[in-house]
């Protein structure tokens, strides 16, 4: 999953940061073709939005029905300075990595890929494969500290989850009422599934030091007067002490939030850096074969070429899109 979009302009959000106060922005996403056979709505980065927290990237993608088609079908790419986050509600999903992991994903469970300072990986539907996909991956931005470490792979088999009346909410990161994922991620930061299987009233504690959003993967839903369905991101702002929802019938969410991330990025296909220098070294090592990402262990397919670098600079951005340096 990458992004080869220009990073747009200067529209900026409501104020965001301690003490600000909650705020609902309503922002659509838009349709992005992902190999061959997939089409994901692109819901993060926006041009009002860059991050929720560290969260800097979300793809959601289905249902679709792969009864008779390949499924998913992404071939060797790298990446580098950020975490990849999957998250399956139907189907199955094969990862292969230059670190010798080959994992099936499953829903329910999660997988975390850290690409430090370089990583290369594939990822498709097994030939035999459920009838229909459906799911989210999640780009999280490593901060200065961790950015440039060593790769790394985690899957989780089991969550921690939340059971109320009338919902349920899933840890895939982070803390909610006092049950914590297992994930290692490297800032604050908030990832929780929300399921109403009847629909109704859901309310659930926020930390107000985070800023958050929230996407609909399945049904719909109420949220301060906003009416949310599948296809935007609803930014909540940041102050908020709690959440509270109300849905018309069965309806999955996915919660995102962390604290505001202040340092300034340049994003640029499947790379997350600093400089355009960073992305431009990044590209060409790739080019070229380095060591630096290593090849996808038990996959001879042809890795994915990287796209031309664009003719003017890229320029590093902070979290509302302003230019920064």
């Amino acid at each position: 999953m990458s992004i080869t979009e220009p990073m747009p302009g200067e529209t900026l959000p409501p104020a965001t940061g301690p003490g600000a106060e909650p705020t609902n922005v309503l922002l659509p996403g838009h349709d992005v073709p992902l190999g061959r056979y997939t089409t994901v709505r692109r819901l993060l980065p926006q041009r009002q939005l860059r991050t929720v927290g560290a969260w800097c990237f979300v793809d959601h993608f289905g249902p679709d029905d792969v009864a008779n088609r390949p499924g998913m079908g992404i071939g060797p790419h790298p990446h580098t300075g950020l975490q990849t986050v999957t998250w399956l509600v139907h189907g199955e999903v094969r990862h292969l990595d230059s670190l010798g992991n080959d994992q099936l994903i499953r829903p329910g469970q999660l997988n975390v890929m850290t690409s430090g300072f370089g990583i290369a990986h594939s990822e498709y539907s097994p030939p035999e494969h459920p009838p229909v996909l459906h799911g989210l991956q999640l780009w999280v931005a490593l901060p200065e500290a961790a950015r440039s470490g060593p790769p790394g792979f985690a899957h989780h088999a089991d969550l921690p989850v939340l059971r109320e009346q009338g919902f349920s909410v899933t840890v895939l990161v982070g803390e909610v009422g006092g049950l914590r994922s297992p994930a290692v991620v490297h800032t604050p930061l908030l990832g929780a599934q929300l399921w109403l299987p009847d629909g109704g009233p859901a309310r659930m504690p926020l930390t107000a030091g985070f800023e958050h959003g929230l996407l609909v993967m399945s049904g719909a839903a109420e949220v301060g007067g906003v009416a949310l369905t599948p296809g935007s991101l609803l930014h909540l702002g940041s102050g908020r002490a709690d959440l509270a929802v109300e849905a018309a019938g069965p309806t999955r969410l996915m919660l995102l939030g962390g604290e505001p991330f202040d340092e300034a990025l340049v994003m640029w296909w499947n790379f997350v850096g600093r400089s355009h220098e960073e992305i431009a070294e990044a590209r060409a090592d790739w080019a070229a074969g380095a060591p630096r990402f290593g090849r996808v262990h038990d996959d001879d397919s042809d890795p994915l070429p990287a796209p031309p670098m664009p003719g003017t600079r890229l320029k590093s951005r902070d979290r509302h899109g302003r230019t920064v340096g």
